[in-house]
């Protein structure tokens, strides 16, 4: 376990000098929610406010972009450029790698969406009391981890080229079925229902609304968890002999 901490300090260092990576995660939810942030009139979201509902759509739309599509195009990269070949090198266990970008991936989405919550807060007055605010913090940082594993299943997969446009396409599917960019009804929800995105804004929208949480939306979310590090097992498993 030691020498997989190291590496997520090595790989958290290597992630705070790629400034297009920071400024996309941290700085496009928080400009996008100034941008637009208060010209949204549509009454309610959720059975909650509009602004309570994009507060919490944007801190999870940068939370999510960042861990899914930022990582994973790294991750590509990395296996290009012979990184991860010279880890497989080391004494590291083989799962090191998939943990440490997981854990990477966990530190670096936390600006985002305190940023966004705070100009929720303070900009957007969206009062709340601060336990609320602490719960959707968690709930959307727990849902960005679910979206770094995957980005280390489509990373380790891919070449560069391909994971970009793979990578977004898979996101925005979420993104729109979860009900990140705009409220969902009807069959689309019915179908929203089974993402993680969706469970995510409904604990959080759940959470504002002081409705009782269900169980099933937690583990809901664990359960994607589980199944993206599936997926990212297999990957690297599926190219240990070719990176």
């Amino acid at each position: 376990m030691s020498g997989t901490l190291a590496l997520t300090r090595v790989e958290f260092k290597r992630v705070m000098r790629n400034r297009r990576y920071l400024i996309f995660t941290v700085g496009f939810p928080v400009v996008i929610y100034l941008l637009v942030g208060k010209s949204v009139t549509t009454p309610k979201g959720y059975d909650i406010s509009i602004a309570a509902y994009y507060m919490v759509s944007m801190a999870m739309l940068g939370a999510f972009s960042g861990a899914l599509t930022g990582n994973a195009q790294r991750i590509s990269q990395e296996k290009k450029e012979g990184w991860i070949r010279q880890l497989r090198l080391t004494p590291l266990p083989a799962n090191a790698y998939v943990i440490s970008k997981i854990f990477v991936s966990m530190a670096t989405t936390v600006p985002s969406i305190v940023l966004v919550l705070l100009l929720g807060r303070f900009y957007g007055d969206v009062n709340l009391p601060v336990w609320q605010f602490l719960v959707i913090a968690v709930t959307i940082w727990f849902g960005a981890t679910i979206f770094a594993a995957l980005a280390v299943a489509i990373g380790y997969r891919y070449q560069p080229d391909q994971v970009q446009p793979l990578a977004v396409a898979v996101y925005f599917v979420f993104a729109i079925l979860g009900g990140l960019l705009f409220p969902i009804g009807g069959v689309l929800q019915k179908v929203g229902e089974l993402t993680p995105t969706y469970d995510a804004v409904k604990i959080a929208t759940d959470v504002i609304g002081n409705t009782s949480v269900a169980y099933g939306l937690i583990i809901g979310l664990a359960v994607w968890l589980l199944i993206f590090v599936g997926l990212a097992t297999v990957s690297v498993r599926a190219t240990a002999e070719s990176v």
